[in-house]
């Protein structure tokens, strides 16, 4: 699959890893539902790391259809309240 992560490009990502990465995103519809800034901060910087390590880069140049589009690691708790589904970042 491939993850675009808003400012910093695309990432081709084995569909193996979607449990794990499915698992975070769980915790991150959580703790925005409970307004725990802190847990979000921590949560979404788990998942963009999760997504980095397990990951391979696509060239800058690239531009393939991305199946999940994840949040700049600046964004704030209301930005990505404003993104997501009830399903959360990741459709399950």
């Amino acid at each position: 699959m491939i993850v675009r992560i808003m400012g910093e490009g695309q990432v081709k990502l084995d569909d193996a890893h979607f449990t794990e990465l499915n698992k975070l995103d769980d915790e991150l519809l959580e703790e925005m539902e409970s307004g725990d800034e802190e847990g979000f901060r921590r949560t979404l910087g788990g998942l963009l790391d999760a997504v980095r390590r397990l990951g391979s880069p696509l060239p800058d140049d690239a531009l393939e259809p991305s199946e999940l589009i994840l949040p700049s690691p600046d964004a704030s708790l209301d930005e990505v309240r404003d993104m997501l589904s009830d399903d959360g970042l990741i459709p399950g």
